[in-house]
């Protein structure tokens, strides 16, 4: 789609009347109304304001490019005014803005005005460009000149493409499984279609094989499949394709050819580092998921510390209890005292970042601390995140009145002062007591449920495990258990555990007694998945599941479910929210049945899997 495309000589305003930002905006309707672009003039008015209210348009360097896609649009259209004094239009640079650029867009257009604002977006970046459309002198120049650099921008585009050169970035909310597998069917797809390709991966050591800013000029489209956030501001003004992880586990091949093919909007950065997809900034899971990821080193390292105090004894740390130990003392009070007191805040702190961005983190955390030390746990601290994050988007919207001479002191006094007023205030007033009730009634029931009920639990929250493999799901059963721990009951997370063991170690027992129904790049991977399983990381078994759904993924969500029932059934507990076969020692109840149970799973999962694949032929 060319702006030429949509852009006509009664599209074009030379000399605007305008002196305002309200003004312009409905000169510039008026000129679609009168052209026959819009079917209700006043709708789309709203849809434009609608837009600015979000974020100004006015780009800077003298630019505006106020866009909409409503029903109030009968055809896409692109008008184009000028305005030789100059009108004050709330420009990222605080100057005047001279040339303006309205797209509109009916809501069932295929992304019209998307490419159109991207390739805009490109051709004002130019500042011979913006100089020739500032001085020409008529209606037909200024179509002339869209004309040729649109040509030039195409046959640069063509140029580009054919040196095939691609990045990607890989992210995952623990940063352990899914960052490395995305990058390594990334890569091992590119060499099978002869495409160069960088990856860089946000684990949760940090990033590796890091994007250099020359490769990411030279690129001709990114790939950024992320389940959190990632620098994105460095992709200024090249094609950004962005996806769940996952999809780049699954289809590596798609994502590859739409990079190929430049098949995504023109990035523009935000000045703050965004997430990697904009549009899922309001998504529960992903805001759920900034905050779980950014606490689980607090669980892990606390939790496992907890654990291993109690090898000296359940009450070595308590020193009026005969059993005390000092060092079981030291790492309760560092793992306890210190890392899970943290957890909570954590957790709310940086959900409510991912909803408010930084403005939000304060008063997340003070939520998040109110709530650990109300008694309100786990739930609370979700509760806080949520609250706090989206009470700041709404004090974003009503602070946006506020004169422009105002607008250093929102990050420093007002977001903060107001932000964990409020959300303290409904903490402390709403929240705290009913969830706190909740969880001791959760806990109560928890632990009054009869054996047939909690294998019950055990079934399901282990099945859990196995659906997604890290996904959704899977989270969701993992955060239930965290709770669990953190309100004193153990049972849940030990199903959970085995549940998330099964998977990779049910395929690896299978590649190992059925040979000749997996290739040997399967096989390679089954001895990987000993490892993975054994150290708790479901995730190994993507691969498996991808390449053969029908088959694997029935047979492992068997296979956890019932190593799940077993350990409800031999009446395991575990302290520890992570660890694998590292923290079965510690378990509550016998650890030799914890295994056999992990065990029984694994070998139904390998006998389903061994016995439903078909022999392969390499």
């Amino acid at each position: 789609m060319r702006i030429t495309d949509l852009l006509t000589e009664d599209t074009i305003v030379l000399d605007l009347k305008a002196q305002t930002k309200k003004e312009v905006i409905e000169e510039l309707a008026n000129v679609l109304e009168k052209t026959g672009k819009l079917h209700d003039r006043e709708t789309f008015i709203e849809a434009i304001f609608a837009r600015e209210a979000q974020s100004t348009t006015g780009i800077g360097e003298g630019i505006a490019i106020p866009h909409a896609k409503t029903k109030a649009v009968r055809t896409p259209a692109v008008v184009f005014g000028r305005s030789k004094d100059g009108i004050d239009y709330d420009a990222l640079d605080g100057k005047q803005s001279h040339l303006f650029f309205m797209i509109a867009a009916p809501e069932g257009a295929n992304n019209t005005h998307l490419e159109a604002l991207s390739r805009l977006s490109t051709l004002l970046m130019d500042v011979s460009f913006r100089t020739k459309i500032e001085n020409a002198l008529t209606k037909q120049q200024i179509i002339q000149v869209i004309q040729e650099k649109e040509g030039e921008i195409v046959t640069e585009e063509k140029q580009t493409v054919g040196k095939k050169k691609i990045l990607a970035v890989t992210a995952c909310p623990t940063g352990i499984a899914h960052t490395y597998m995305a990058a390594d069917a990334l890569k091992a797809k590119a060499k099978e279609m002869g495409i160069d390709i960088k990856v860089e991966t946000n684990g949760s050591s940090g990033v590796k094989n890091e994007l250099t800013q020359q490769e990411i000029d030279e690129a001709i489209a990114i790939i950024v499949a992320a389940d959190k956030q990632v620098e994105m501001d460095r992709f200024d003004g090249k094609y950004v394709i962005q996806v769940p992880v996952a999809d780049a586990i699954r289809k590596p091949e798609q994502l590859i050819d739409r990079a190929l093919k430049q098949d995504a909007p023109i990035y523009r950065a935000s000045g703050g580092n965004r997430s990697y997809a904009p549009k899922e900034r309001t998504g529960f899971y992903k805001h759920l998921m900034n905050g779980v990821s950014n606490m689980l080193p607090f669980v892990v390292g606390g939790g496992i510390l907890i654990a291993i105090s109690f090898i000296f004894g359940i009450k070595a740390f308590d020193p009026n209890d005969p059993s005390f130990h000092p060092i079981a003392k030291a790492l309760m009070d560092i793992g306890g005292g210190s890392a899970f007191a943290l957890m909570i805040p954590v957790l709310a702190g940086f959900i409510a970042m991912s909803i408010a961005d930084r403005p939000g983190f304060a008063p997340g955390m003070v939520g998040g601390f109110m709530a650990a030390n109300g008694g309100a746990g786990f739930l609370g601290g979700l509760i806080a995140g949520f609250l706090a994050g989206y009470l700041v988007v709404g004090l974003k919207k009503w602070f946006s009145r506020l004169p422009q001479s105002l607008e250093g002191i929102k990050p420093v006094l007002l977001y903060p002062l107001f932000g964990i007023l409020l959300t303290g205030l409904i903490m402390m007033y709403i929240v705290i007591d009913p969830v706190k009730a909740l969880n001791e009634g959760m806990k109560t029931w928890l632990e009054n449920m009869g054996t047939g009920n909690l294998v019950l639990l055990g079934l399901i929250l282990g099945g859990m495990m196995a659906v997604d493999m890290g996904g959704p799901i899977n989270k969701a059963a993992f955060t239930f258990g965290i709770a669990m721990i953190d309100a004193g009951n153990y049972a849940p997370h030990a199903a959970i555990m085995a549940g998330g063991m099964v998977p990779p170690l049910g395929l690896a027992i299978a590649t190992t007694l059925f040979k000749k129904k997996f290739t040997k790049a399967e096989r390679e991977a089954g001895k990987t998945c000993y490892i993975m399983g054994a150290s708790f990381i479901t995730e190994g078994a993507i691969p498996f599941a991808a390449a053969d759904p029908g088959r694997v993924i029935p047979s492992i969500i068997v296979g956890s479910a019932i190593a799940g029932a077993l350990t409800m059934m031999f009446g395991i507990g575990l302290p520890a929210p992570h660890g694998g076969i590292f923290v079965i020692p510690i378990v509550k109840g016998n650890p030799f049945l914890y295994v056999l149970a992990i065990l029984i799973g694994s070998l139904v999962t390998a006998l389903m899997v061994g016995l439903w694949k078909k022999e392969v032929k390499e």
